[in-house]
Parts: structure tokens; sequence; C-alpha cells
């Protein structure tokens, strides 16, 4: 089953570019029934893996800004060692852990809906826009910390600050952000899994479909319509995350 699921989540990553992080921890909690705990590290952990595959490819591709993306690590970097701190400290507090589904499901949701919403309002390929570099390492700060807070995040928020504040065109953003989020997932899977947040016989399994999804993925990628699949992805994964919020309030209420 872990086999599976970690070939089904890389296949569709290679597929549509959704971010593994988003797609990893909600399945991990309510198809595997893993903790929320343990489900943010391995997803973590897990994204790391599939992305040191995939991003060779993008800096072979010549498709990584170095220069952007040493201004986004100067903050991205601090930010993922908060979040995982935070998080850390929400999972061993008595009472924390619906709030905890809360917060994962909120930021998965608010993912989904901005895949959505650019599905439905593209943005322009750039090269007009203007360089804010100061305002792009100030962005990165809590998206660092949101990712190692919930593991989700890096791909949408990361393509909407470079979106907003760099002249990129499409294939660099994507391989920039792409590059970006290999570097937050080391750094906060390295801190889920020195905090015994991580499930280390699962990930293994997890990466051994995850290499073989990660190959098919690619394979298919040029056949399929990404564009309509990307939306439908979305689609689920917004409903997962409300699925998750409605745990949390359910329990709360409770």
């Amino acid at each position: 089953m872990e086999i599976l699921l970690g070939f089904t989540i890389a296949a569709l990553i290679a597929m549509t570019g959704v971010g593994a992080g988003t797609i990893t921890a909600p399945l991990l909690i309510l198809f595997l029934h893993l903790p929320v705990e343990a489900a943010v590290g391995t997803a973590l952990a897990y994204s790391a893996a599939v992305k040191l595959v995939v991003v060779p490819v993008q800096i072979w591709r010549r498709q990584v800004s170095w220069r952007i993306l040493g201004v986004m690590l100067i903050t991205g970097i601090p930010g993922v060692v908060l979040g995982s701190v935070l998080f850390k400290r929400m999972a061993r507090s008595q009472g924390s852990t619906l709030w905890l589904y809360l917060a994962l499901g909120s930021m998965i949701a608010l993912c989904s809906a901005w895949c959505i919403y650019r599905h439905f309002r593209p943005a322009d390929a750039g090269g007009h826009r203007p360089y804010r570099p100061k305002w792009l390492a100030l962005a990165m700060l809590p998206v660092g910390a949101e990712v190692g807070f919930s593991s989700s995040g890096a791909g949408a928020l990361g393509t909407l600050a470079l979106l907003g504040f760099t002249p990129l065109d499409a294939p660099r953003v994507v391989g920039t952000d792409l590059a970006f989020g290999l570097c937050i997932a080391l750094v906060g899977g390295g801190m889920h899994l020195s905090h015994g947040g991580v499930d280390p016989a699962l990930l293994s399994r997890l990466i051994v479909g995850g290499l073989l999804g990660a190959l098919a993925g690619s394979s298919l990628a040029p056949r399929i319509p990404a564009r309509a699949m990307r939306l439908a992805l979305s689609v689920w994964l917004f409903g997962m995350g409300m699925e998750l919020c409605w745990h949390a309030l359910a329990g709360v209420r409770g």
C-alpha cells in the first residue's frame, strides 16, 4: 500500500507539478491514518527525496536562477527552522493535536484554492516585472515557516512570490521554486527526523514507489492534458484540506 501511494504521489507531481508536501501529508493522514506529527515530518522528507530527482533536471535545463534562489534562502531557511520548532512544541502539548489538523487543513485548502484561481486567471509570462529582492526575502520567511509547520505551501506560495517580485519567465519560476523547495525540505525534514517526527520504514517504502512513479509520470506527462489534470487535483486537495478542518472543528466542539 505504501509503495503504491508513493508511486501515485510522485506520478501526480511529475504530471501536474503540484507540490509533494501538499499531496503527501493529507494522504498519509486520511488513508494511512498516520498521526499528524508523523505525517508532516514524513511528507517533508519524502518531498526532499522526490525533488532530489527533479531539481537536477531543472539545473541541467538552466531553469534555476541562483542569485534569486540565494535571496529566497536567506530568510527561507530560518523560517523553516522556526516553523519546525513551533510544530514540535505544539505536537508535544496536550490537546493541541486538533489545532494541528486545523492548521494543516487550512494551509492545504488555501494553497489548493490559489492553484484553482491561477487556473482561471493565469499569470503573465514575466519579463517586465520589477525585481524586488527585499520584498522577496521578506515573503520567504513566513513561507519557510509554513513549510516547516505543515510541509505544504512551498510550491504555491513560492511561485506566487516569484511571480510578484521577480521578472523571471515561467520555466525559471518553476525551476527556481523547485530548488528552493528542495533546500527547505532538506532542512525541515532533517529537523523533524532529529525530533523523531519521521517514520523511517514508511518513508523508505514511499521513496521506492516514488522513484518508479516519477519515471512513469515523466513519460506520461507529454501525453496528458496537464492543465486540466492539475485543476482536478487541486479541487480534490481542496476537499481533503476542508475535511481535515472539519475533523479538527468537530473534535473541538466535541
